[in-house]
């Protein structure tokens, strides 16, 4: 049995940034945005630097574009859930999450998980971003 999506949901996809598999960089219904996996490619390829500094700036670089396309900003995101081959790369996500997000009192829930992975550092997040006010004619 076959089920159509709900009513306003749409994939959201970025040029220079997509899967192998059949699925959008992310996904809104509504206010929620909510992307698939990021994985840290130097942008527009399928090649992924060495440097978990590196892997961690295309992460951020991708994941600003994905909340661009789908309406939303950094002050918008919720959570973030990062999978690192070392918990000790958390040290390269800390230069980049403390910059990104100056205030310790509004900063995002983050989670880390070890996971090894061919493709190194990759994260997902969640966000929510109301719909712009509609303007009057």
């Amino acid at each position: 049995m076959t089920v159509g999506p709900p009513e306003g949901r749409r994939a959201v996809d970025v040029d220079g940034f997509g899967h192998k598999n059949p699925l959008p960089a992310a996904s809104r219904l509504g206010p929620l945005l909510v992307s698939s996996m990021v994985i840290g490619y130097d942008p527009g390829t399928t090649d992924v630097p060495p440097e978990p500094s590196a892997q961690v700036a295309n992460l951020f670089h991708h994941v600003a574009a994905v909340l661009h396309a789908g309406g939303a900003g950094w002050e918008h995101v919720v959570r973030m859930t990062f999978y690192l081959p070392d918990l000790a790369q958390r040290t390269a996500v800390n230069e980049v999450w403390t910059a990104t997000f100056p205030d310790a009192a509004t900063r995002p829930a983050r989670i880390a998980h070890e996971v090894a992975h061919p493709l190194g550092i990759r994260c997902e997040f969640i966000a929510y971003a109301p719909p712009p006010e509609e303007t009057p004619c």
